[in-house]
């Protein structure tokens, strides 16, 4: 998306309301800045906040993406072109956010190890053995929760029996059995256990 484009789309259209930022930004019970921030190209309005955009600015969602009014006859291939860039957005965003993920993991799992081995080979005070322990079993767990709940939230997972692509609830992915990013969970179309892997289109 050209948010640049977009930004100054909105712009246009809220002046040709004689809207000030400040007065559409309260029809959208939001700050003027955030209005700003969309209107120089620095931001996108919200999936959740789209819709009354756009009834506001009396456009559609395709033009406000498009960032220009679209004749119909240019309609179908503008939603088309939307729809795939909207796509290949999301999907380097979750290649971003699993990439992340494996980093987090990678240093979570070595600064636990490293805990474990100063508290059995360089800490004396039995106490602060315990403590240190303690502070690297603390930091494993909330480390690998955050891992699964980017797992969870990025791509999709595939099943296996009827290729139906979902994204599981946070707790499935955690209580599931896996092999990396390979779970062995209920496929919600065709209810069978199978392993399902990550995937990202």
């Amino acid at each position: 998306m050209n948010q640049v484009k977009i930004g100054k789309f909105i712009a246009q259209c809220r002046k040709e309301k004689n809207m000030t930022q400040a007065e559409l930004a309260e029809k959208l019970n939001i700050t003027d800045r955030a209005i700003s921030k969309w209107e120089t190209g620095k931001g996108m309005p919200d999936s959740s906040i789209m819709l009354d955009l756009c009834n506001e600015l009396n456009i559609s969602v395709n033009e406000l993406l498009s960032g220009e009014v679209i004749k119909m006859e240019n309609y179908d291939r503008k939603v088309e072109e939307n729809f795939i860039k909207l796509q290949k957005e999301k999907e380097d965003s979750d290649k971003r956010l699993l990439f992340t993920e494996t980093v987090i993991g990678s240093i979570i799992t070595i600064s636990f190890l490293l805990m474990i081995f100063l508290s059995i080979f360089a800490i004396e005070n039995i106490i602060w053995k315990v403590v240190t322990i303690t502070i690297g079993i603390i930091i494993f767990i909330i480390g690998i929760g955050s891992c699964l709940l980017i797992e969870q939230k990025a791509g999709y997972y595939q099943c296996d029996n009827c290729k139906y692509k979902y994204i599981p609830s946070y707790k499935q992915v955690l209580f599931a059995m896996h092999s990396g990013r390979t779970r062995y969970m209920k496929c919600p179309k065709c209810h069978k256990r199978t392993w399902n892997k990550k995937v990202i289109d």
